[in-house]
């Protein structure tokens, strides 16, 4: 059997929940062959963050490289860089491989509220990274900062989404989770702004899914879907895995949302 593939440029979570490794339970889930480089190791869980550990740039460089000249990836998520340097090392790479499909999510502050960007990454981000993108996907915070507005409406969120999308120009999925208090997203590309409705579910256990959106969407572009596409399955996979209330026992489940009943997995891989 072949898969397509796909490739998480992210910072390792100790705790299961974001990062790297709800990167690839996403994309195994979602029926493509995920595969890895680390940008950072954190010590963390859902409450917080305890200590960053960023990757040397040279050993990021040769985890790409690793990666690429064996396997090109169909799509690529990349999520949290916290430095310049890294962003210069994966743009890069990305260019000298002519990778395609590529999904940014601009990991600036984590759910607990902790920084993960330097300030000058931020425009690393948006000089290098953007242009390469097929998708950047911030959430309500990081928009503005990206955007120098402030968001409290859907309104707003339309405003946002095509600051962004035409001062970086590129596609932009601006997520309502936060501050609008909505499951709602927008998408702006082409110059059209395109609502995606989603069911607000009473689950307190939301590390990660920006995560797993981004994911998720990578991976259906990596299966040939158009963005547009990509962009509602995966919010329909968010939603389901969310949904199924899976119970973790002890602490506030940080992988609550990955493991929803394995029929669900089977229907939203196809």
């Amino acid at each position: 059997m072949t898969l397509k593939t796909a490739l998480t440029i992210a910072g390792s979570d100790c705790s299961g929940g974001a990062g790297i490794q709800a990167d690839i339970k996403t994309m195994s889930m979602n029926g493509v062959y995920a595969m890895s480089a680390v940008t950072a190791l954190t010590a963390q869980n859902t409450t917080g963050i305890r200590a960053i550990q960023e990757s040397n740039p040279d050993f990021l460089k040769d985890q790409l490289d690793a990666v690429l000249e064996d396997i090109v990836p169909d799509a690529v998520k990349i999520g949290m860089v916290s430095s310049d340097r890294l962003i210069h090392i994966i743009a890069d790479r990305l260019r000298f491989y002519n990778v395609k499909n590529i999904v940014v999510d601009p990991v600036m502050v984590a759910t607990s509220g902790a920084s993960l960007m330097k300030t000058d990454a931020v425009q690393a981000l948006i000089e290098e990274l953007f242009p390469l993108s097929v998708l950047t996907t911030p959430n309500i915070p990081e928009a503005q900062v990206l955007s120098e507005l402030t968001i409290t409406t859907k309104a707003n969120m339309e405003q946002a989404a095509k600051c962004i999308g035409e001062r970086y120009r590129c596609n932009v999925l601006l997520k309502g989770g936060h501050c609008v208090n909505t499951a709602n997203d927008v998408l702006y590309t082409r110059g059209s702004l395109i609502w995606f409705e989603g069911r607000r579910i009473d689950n307190p256990n939301t590390h990660g899914t920006g995560c797993t959106l981004s994911s998720a969407i990578a991976s259906n572009l990596a299966k040939g879907f158009p963005l547009e596409t990509s962009v509602h399955r995966a919010k329909e996979y968010l939603s389901g895995a969310l949904a199924a209330m899976l119970d973790l026992g002890k602490g506030s489940g940080p992988i609550h949302h990955l493991y929803p009943h394995q029929s669900y997995f089977t229907e939203a891989a196809q």
